[in-house]
């Protein structure tokens, strides 16, 4: 498969070498229309996904694009950096039709490979070519030093789920949460991390943040960052004007910018990152669907910033 890469993102190759991704010691303790039926789930494609039984997103059929295969050295299988995507229960989003369910996987199994590609290719982290999806109550979360979550504003935690994200916060791990929009999600989204961190506040980040530099240099109006969902992409979108909208639709009141905001410890580090109101895994998703949305925001946009984010979260 022939694959599009930048000269731009090629000097991540030199500026992310030598980054530790020792994973941790195990533990013991289009739009879319999601159809569930007990434990199956129906994702965007069409395909039917086992909650209970789905490991990889390589065993889910992609729907955007083929994906990219690629094997490690021999030896090499477990010292890798995985990308993995967390299983949870959604609530039904209002004002959506009878049914209408956006849930964890919103964009996968195909932005979950696609930038574990990019992550190998562009710098000197190996990956994981399988990337992982699992619930919080899998024994294995422990293995892994950074959680994806997506669509997370109607997310719902049972109380052993609060328990083992709180241990797992608490222990070093790290949350990146993006793709989800309006006031009404990030207030459902937040009380949820509540349950888990409660007596933490969130800062709201700047460009001029080290998270925006740490690879790609990404400093500069946070208005330029926003990546449209492609479906509703308004290609007259300017970048620079913060009144012009990037989509042709309404995603519901607050959700007129973008906003990257970040829950600390008590020691300083960062404990979870969150994209509010950019699609950024579109721009991951999307790779061969439309040259123009690929050249506009995957290379320049929605790879550096998931490549700076996943440096810096398993730096620092």
């Amino acid at each position: 498969m022939t694959r599009r890469t930048s000269s731009l993102l090629l000097v991540a190759a030199v500026l992310a070498a030598g980054i530790g991704v020792a994973q941790f010691p195990s533990r013991s303790g289009s739009s879319a229309r999601s159809a569930t039926f007990g434990k199956l789930v129906r994702i965007e494609g069409g395909a039917v996904v086992d909650e209970d039984t789905v490991r990889t997103a390589r065993e889910t059929v992609a729907h955007s694009a083929d994906t990219p295969t690629w094997t490690n050295p021999p030896g090499f299988e477990s010292d890798v950096f995985t990308f993995a995507r967390v299983i949870f229960q959604s609530d039904p989003a209002p004002g959506w039709g009878r049914g209408r369910q956006l849930g964890w996987w919103v964009d996968y199994p195909d932005a979950d490979l696609n930038l574990s590609y990019r992550l190998q290719q562009l710098t000197a982290i190996r990956t994981d070519p399988d990337a992982r999806v699992l619930k919080l109550t899998d024994p294995a979360v422990f293995n892994y030093p950074l959680l994806y979550l997506e669509h997370a504003g109607y997310m719902r935690l049972n109380e052993e789920e609060v328990d083992v994200l709180q241990r797992y916060l608490a222990g070093g791990g790290a949350l990146f949460v993006n793709d989800f929009w309006s006031a009404r999600e990030w207030d459902g989204f937040a009380a949820q991390i509540a349950r888990a961190v409660p007596d933490r506040s969130w800062s709201e980040l700047d460009t001029d943040h080290p998270i925006f530099n740490c690879v790609f240099d990404l400093r500069g109006p946070m208005h330029r960052l926003r990546v449209p969902t492609m479906q509703f992409w308004n290609p007259a979108f300017e970048a620079a004007d913060p009144e012009s909208s990037p989509h042709r639709i309404f995603r519901g009141e607050g959700s007129e910018a973008m906003h990257v905001r970040a829950l600390h410890d008590e020691k300083g580090r960062m404990m979870i990152l969150v994209i509010h109101n950019s699609d950024v895994s579109d721009g991951w998703e999307r790779e061969q669907e439309n040259e123009a949305y690929f050249s506009r925001y995957s290379e320049k946009i929605a790879y550096p910033l998931g490549i700076n984010i996943i440096f810096y979260l398993m730096t620092h």
